[in-house]
This record gives structure tokens, C-alpha cells and sequence, in this order.
């Protein structure tokens, strides 16, 4: 979020704008953490990772009235256009208040890289880079040590972190919210793996697929195997950012503030066959990039 928020902020200011930031999302519009942002403000902050204004959730803001009150507070400030940058919940926001009247855009922000109208988000790659260095480490140790080696990662709706990461680092089982191996599969898939020869795996569980804890024990009951099992969690929300991440918000940014110079509003920015395009909120919610299935059988030819 950092290299978006330099970004926006920096080419705000080259064009004329003047800029705020608002710290804690929704909740700091009503709390009225709005403060002016200059460029020095912004200095140093590219390879920091998590967000220099903060973030929380704020399911309240759902409430008609208090998305008034938001709107209200804006133009108290005399505030003319709101960059959201953040996930579903964060343009679902923006979508409302862009029903009142308000000016708003949205830069997609979310490690899941589950958002409809982008087939990247910002803080994807640089999540999918962490947890293929982990998992290669806890590879490293499971080959030593000839143990199944459980890993769960992030990903509630969409298997995105999962999939790829087990393609970059040879996982052998990948189990996903989208289409989730049944676990006697599983079971099955590691004693032909061992009658070859291969006495350690490597299973990537998307936190929304399963329990990784029940995938623990139900392969321990069926199996001679006693997996080992990490939670990397909030590890993957941390670290500067990628280059593609660091360049994806650079390039998001730029477009963004020239839509709003143009008098273009109202639009999620996202990146799309190499190109990064601006659609409607309506348009984006229906233009879904789901894992590709392709990917997926390649992934079982690969771990065979």
C-alpha cells in the first residue's frame, strides 16, 4: 500500500492537487484523521511494507447513515475526490459513497488477488514471493527429515497464493477453495508417491479449502505419515514490496490522477492482459479472474 499512497500522492501534487491523508480507512472519516500529505511526507516510505496510514475494519460503515455522515465530513474538508486503496470491502465503500455524490476511484490492494475487474492486485506478488522462500525452507527441512510437510497460506475465496506458489516451488498436493481435493485423494496420492520412492511432500492448503488442522490429523489416521504443519499467517501481509508490486501501484497511481484530471470517476484501476484499465464498479464486480485451470493441471502433471 505504501508505494501506491507515494505514488498517488507524488503525481497529485506534480498535477496541482492538493492532497490528504485519512488514517484507518472508513473509520478515520469519521473519526476525522484527515491530514494534508506532501511529498516529503511520503519520502522513504516505496520499500516499507504494510500502510503509513493504518488500516481497520469498519463493518459499521455498511449503515446508510453513517456512509452520509462520511460523505458530509468529506466535503467539510472540502475534499472533491476519494482514492480508496484496499479489497472488496474497500470498493463496495467507495461504491457507496459514490452514490451520494461523492467523487471516488479504487486501487486494488489485497495479497489474495481475489477482486473482480483485475487480474492482478497489489501485494500479490510480493505475498506469492514470501511463501515460495518459506515453503522452499520448510521443503529443505521435510526432504532431510522424509516428512509430509502441511503449509497453509491465505487465500478464503480464491486459491490464487496457493496454486501459483506450488507451480514456483513443486509442491505436490495443492488443495484450493475453488475445487478442493477430497482428503482420502490426498491420502491416496501420498502412498503411490511413496511405493515410488518419495518418502517427503509438500501440501499447500488455501486457508479457505480446509482446516489445515483437520488435514493434519485425517492424513495422520489414514496414512503411516505424521505431517508436519505451518501457518505462515501474517507473514504474508509483511515486507516491502515486489518490483512488480512497487511498479503495478506506480503505474495504477499515474492513470488514476489522470482520470480524475479528466473528470473520469467512479472506477476501479486494474491491470488486465498487460494493460492497466479503468471500469466501472459494476463492470469490475462482474469481471472475475478466477485461478486457471490450466495451471492446475499442470501443477498434477509436474508433482507426478
Amino acid at each position: 500500500m505504501n508505494a501506491a499512497i507515494r505514488a498517488l500522492t507524488r503525481k497529485a501534487i506534480h498535477e496541482g492537487f492538493e492532497v490528504f491523508g485519512i488514517e484507518r480507512g472508513y473509520l478515520g472519516i469519521i473519526e476525522e484523521k484527515i491530514f494534508p500529505l506532501s511529498n516529503r511526507d511520503v519520502g522513504g516510505i516505496i520499500t516499507q511494507g504494510g500502510t503509513m496510514l493504518k488500516t481497520a475494519r469498519f463493518p459499521e460503515f455498511q449503515n446508510e447513515e453513517i456512509q452520509r455522515r462520511a460523505y458530509d465530513i468529506l466535503k467539510t474538508y472540502d475534499i472533491d475526490h476519494l482514492v480508496v486503496i484496499g479489497g472488496d470491502g474497500s470498493m463496495r465503500g467507495a461504491t457507496s459513497l459514490s452514490k451520494l455524490g461523492m467523487s471516488t476511484m479504487t486501487i486494488p490492494c489485497t495479497i489474495d488477488n481475489d477482486m473482480g475487474g483485475t487480474q492482478y492486485t497489489i501485494g500479490y506478488d510480493t505475498a506469492l514471493n514470501t511463501v515460495v522462500d518459506a515453503v522452499g525452507r520448510i521443503r529443505d527441512t521435510s526432504n532431510s527429515h522424509e516428512r509430509v510437510a502441511i503449509v497453509e497460506v491465505m487465500g478464503r475465496k480464491a486459491g490464487h497464493i496457493a496454486l501459483k506458489a506450488g507451480l514456483a516451488c513443486g509442491a505436490e498436493i495443492v488443495l484450493v477453495p475453488e475445487n478442493p481435493m477430497p482428503l482420502h485423494a490426498v491420502c491416496r496420492h501420498l502412498k503411490e508417491t511413496q511405493i515410488r520412492g518419495k518418502e517427503y511432500s509438500v501440501i499447500l492448503v488455501a486457508e479457505g479449502a480446509y482446516n489445515s488442522g483437520e488435514v493434519k490429523a485425517f492424513i495422520k489416521e489414514h496414512t503411516e505419515f505424521d505431517p508436519s504443519l505451518t501457518v505462515l499467517g501474517y507473514l504474508q501481509r509483511g515486507g516491502g514490496p515486489s518490483a512488480f508490486d512497487a511498479i503495478l501501484a506506480a503505474r495504477m497511481s499515474e492513470v488514476c490522477i489522470n482520470l480524475l484530471m479528466n473528470g473520469v470517476a467512479n472506477r476501479l484501476v486494474g491491470y488486465i492482459d498487460g494493460h492497466i484499465r479503468a471500469l466501472s464498479y459494476e463492470e469490475a464486480e462482474r469481471l472475475e479472474f478466477p485461478i486457471d485451470e490450466k495451471d492446475y493441471r499442470l501443477l498434477s502433471i509436474l508433482s507426478s
